[in-house]
């Protein structure tokens, strides 16, 4: 199998180097950009994000790549604000997203016994089976660090609880995407990527 060509989409997030080097582990370079030709031209395509919806999806609309996006039809991964981001709409000042998947990310209640944000490692349930969790086993535990989470839909592959169920991974077709940080998840995120870097 030839190496995997990466284009990670410049969203204006951060934490984009411990992505990069969680690829490099895997033996792929991961390229930062926002051009069409290198990201329709790669193999797989990955939507990372921290930070607010609406300035993601500002930046997105300035680089041309919120037509571009839907249309893609090789491997997808959207991690974190990335996962939102796929979806209808966010709370986070009422924010259209790419709608490739049907859901709204929604704010979790602040609690006494309960922060926001989510921040930490949480078990993760899948609810249908995929070749993403090959090697994975149910339950196992993952970074997580949001403030807003996408409700159960017909797109949720696997979920995760916080003050109730929410949308940790969800797929369709070609797309995927994780609430989670697999880059930062140890051992079960790395086998994760190395999942879909072999679709």
């Amino acid at each position: 199998m030839s190496t995997p060509t990466v284009a990670i989409i410049d969203g204006g997030g951060a934490n984009i180097a411990s992505l990069q080097f969680a690829l490099a582990r895997l033996g792929v370079t991961g390229q930062l950009t926002v051009d069409e030709d290198v990201i329709r031209n790669a193999s797989h395509v990955i939507l990372p994000g921290v930070g607010a919806a609406a300035d993601s999806m500002n930046r997105l609309a300035k680089a041309g790549l919120v037509e571009l996006i839907p249309e893609l039809r090789q491997p997808f991964l959207g991690i974190c604000l990335g996962l939102q981001l796929l979806f209808s709409a966010s709370e986070e000042e009422d924010t259209m997203c790419l709608g490739i998947f049907s859901g709204n990310a929604r704010l979790f209640e602040s609690t006494p016994e309960r922060a926001v944000p989510h921040m930490g490692w949480n078990q993760v349930d899948r609810q249908r089976e995929s070749d993403l969790l090959t090697g994975i086993p149910d339950g196992s535990y993952f970074y997580f660090v949001h403030s807003y989470a996408v409700e159960l839909n017909d797109d949720t592959l696997a979920t995760a609880d916080y003050g109730g169920p929410f949308t940790a991974i969800a797929e369709r077709a070609n797309f995927c995407a994780t609430q989670f940080h697999p880059e930062r998840s140890g051992q079960f995120g790395a086998r994760l990527l190395e999942n879909f870097l072999a679709r």
